[in-house]
């Protein structure tokens, strides 16, 4: 064999005639050009975990701007632990090198990993654009040999029925000649890192059998955890909405027993911690409802994309959709047991992103709360310490929390228990307010500021 057809043989994974071992050692030193696609809170940190396993990872972001950043070594990601001083020393050691020019990316890279933002439209039907978008840069400088895999989490059948037909048109390859996996992301924003290395087992499934040996080598190198390999990539698809529509349906029936708690004027979370000393029962927790990028767009790629009726997980995206509604309602009730009317009330919502310890706001049940006591009347306003970007946040004034303490609130509702929150004192406001605790985190026994206040817990009848 001539040095250039083995350097040629190194490059390929897929149908590579190497030696497993060879094939591994190609990939950890870097002779497989890899390439990360889409570097947001999920594909920058991939990135990352790419480069410091392969010393050489190319990184292509649609925004030219976050690519000059991250090219700079400037981290456009906050609150991710240890993401921005290893991106400083990956970018030091030119073992990542990010661009927006992604059809030269996808002209040098062997192994092409997607990362698109993925979701649904305003009519609850997939949102694939960006997918789509990057699939045909990668087309063209798709080779023989070459591995897509694909991280996004899509409906079940996509890798089959749009990602390998694009890639065979754009590259006018036949679909035997590259491979083609699904590999669902399952790394959360504030812990993506630690995620991707291993605290759950890795699914992958191929088009083919060669592209799910081809991918399982890939992540088995990149992680320290187990991967799991299915048999095709519809079944690894199905996997990712399946985790997320078993999650949707648990919290829409702990919203449900939580509205069920409020009649009985019984304590819900106590209720639940009790039913889960049984291990066959595992409800989660209530709150104000669901948000991020996952629970409220995934159980959509079930309800209208097949042809079987899913009225369970239609149902639960009704409940927990219409939660923030809920805690609106209650809050005005609890107002007017204070004698005052919600259209004369200033209310703060305290954390505006979707989870704890997460700078995201995407479809956090705070847009919807909201924008729904703005139309009941109220003056809304919003404080989060971990937030940079409020633009989904029309309805609400900005403050923060130190500015907070010294307005005049007639309520405050709990949305998002950060951490931050824990050593508010809640003496500082001058007169009583109604004070709604979404998520269980006031304990009034142990702080005495609280007496002087009117506290109501979503899920916790009272008596």
């Amino acid at each position: 064999m001539s040095e250039a057809v083995s350097r040629q043989t190194s490059r390929r994974l897929y149908g590579s005639d190497a030696a497993p071992e060879r094939q591994r050692e190609a990939f950890r030193s870097g002779e497989v050009p890899v390439a990360v696609y889409g570097l947001g809170r999920i594909g920058l940190p991939l990135s990352i975990v790419y480069a410091s396993t392969t010393g050489d990872v190319l990184a292509a972001a649609t925004d030219r701007e976050r690519a000059r950043e991250i090219a700079d070594g400037e981290c456009p990601i906050a609150h991710e632990p240890r993401l921005e001083s290893l991106l400083r020393t990956a970018v030091g050691a030119d073992a990542l090198t990010a661009t927006a020019d992604l059809p030269t990316v996808a002209d040098a890279a062997s192994v092409h990993v997607v990362v698109a933002e993925t979701g649904v439209r305003d009519d609850d039907a997939p949102d694939l654009s960006e997918l789509r978008t990057m699939l045909r840069d990668v087309s063209g400088g798709l080779d023989p040999g070459d591995l897509v895999l694909v991280e996004s989490a899509v409906p079940p059948g996509t890798c089959e029925d749009i990602v390998q037909p694009i890639l065979e048109a754009g590259s006018d390859l036949s679909a035997d000649e590259f491979g083609v996996a699904a590999c669902p992301s399952r790394a959360a924003p504030g812990r993506a890192l630690t995620d991707l290395r291993g605290s759950h087992p890795k699914i992958v499934g191929g088009v083919d059998a060669e592209s799910a040996r081809a991918a399982a080598l890939v992540y088995d190198e990149l992680r320290v955890g187990d991967v799991v390999t299915v048999p095709d990539s519809t079944v690894a698809e199905c996997a990712k909405v399946i985790e997320s529509a078993y999650r949707d349906v648990n919290v829409a029936l702990a919203n449900e027993l939580a509205r069920l708690a409020e009649e009985l004027e019984t304590d819900v979370r106590r209720a639940i911690e009790a039913a889960n000393t049984q291990p066959h029962c595992q409800v989660h927790e209530p709150g104000p409802g669901t948000g991020g990028h996952a629970l409220p767009d995934h159980p959509y790629y079930f309800v209208n994309e097949c042809a079987t009726e899913t009225p369970l997980l239609a149902a639960a995206r009704e409940r927990n959709e219409s939660m923030p509604e809920f805690t609106a309602r209650t809050l005005v009730r609890e107002l007017a047991a204070a004698d005052t009317h919600v259209e004369d009330a200033v209310v703060v919502l305290f954390g505006l992103s979707y989870r704890r310890a997460v700078a995201d706001a995407r479809k956090s049940p705070a847009v919807a709360l909201g924008e729904t006591l703005s139309q009941f009347g109220a003056t809304v306003v919003g404080v989060d310490p971990l937030l940079d970007d409020f633009s989904a946040f029309d309805d609400v004034y900005l403050a923060d929390l130190d500015h907070v303490a010294e307005m005049d609130v007639d309520a405050a509702v709990l949305v998002t228990d950060h951490d931050e929150f824990e050593g508010f004192d809640w003496g500082t406001f001058d007169d009583p307010i109604v004070l709604l605790d979404g998520r269980d985190a006031l304990d009034p026994d142990a702080d005495d500021a609280l007496d002087d206040h009117r506290v109501h817990t979503i899920g916790r009848g009272d008596d």
